[in-house]
């Protein structure tokens, strides 16, 4: 990752970032900086190095499952509390002049490496697709649906570390 840098977005400009998903671009644009200044979520954005442009970012926001929600092949596994912590990344996206250089995969790695880090509880993290092709990209990275959901998907925080491990 030498030729890209994460951070936390601060107070960058956000206006040449362009993912061609208008809901997204709009919500980067003019939604965000309103939810982080609240602490609904906290941004971080991947730089590149050489001219400081935004190449992608994602939010993380405290969250929680529904134990009659969880995937049956994990509930079985998991303390009978009404609800699983859980860590939502919120949105997750990358510049549309970067793709196919695997700027999302970077971008989800870096989620996975400081959701792991942090020293609050979780026991997963959840996403909510925005489309079919955002679902197929987070079921290539293990994600499995709800089943009364299948744009919301779910990844326990346990597999999420052998993945950068695997990845190192």
């Amino acid at each position: 990752m030498t030729r890209f840098y994460s951070t936390a977005l601060g107070a960058r400009d956000r206006r040449g970032f362009s993912s061609g998903n208008a809901r997204i671009d709009r919500y980067f644009a003019n939604g965000l900086g309103q939810d982080v200044r609240r602490n609904y979520a906290a941004c971080y954005v991947l730089v590149e190095r050489s001219d400081e442009k935004i190449v992608g970012f994602y939010t993380l926001s405290s969250s929680g499952v529904p134990l009659l929600e969880v995937p049956p092949d994990l509930a079985g596994k998991l303390p009978r509390y009404p609800t699983v912590p859980a860590v939502l990344i919120g949105w997750l996206a990358r510049d549309k002049a970067y793709a196919g250089e695997g700027v999302g995969g970077l971008l989800l790695f870096d989620a996975f490496a400081r959701i792991c880090a942090s020293p609050i509880g979780a026991h997963a993290i959840i996403v909510d697709a925005i489309d079919d092709a955002a679902a197929a990209f987070y079921r290539k990275y293990l994600f499995k649906p709800f089943a009364n959901k299948p744009d919301s998907l779910f990844l326990p925080l346990t597999t999420a570390r052998r993945l950068i491990e695997a990845d190192q």
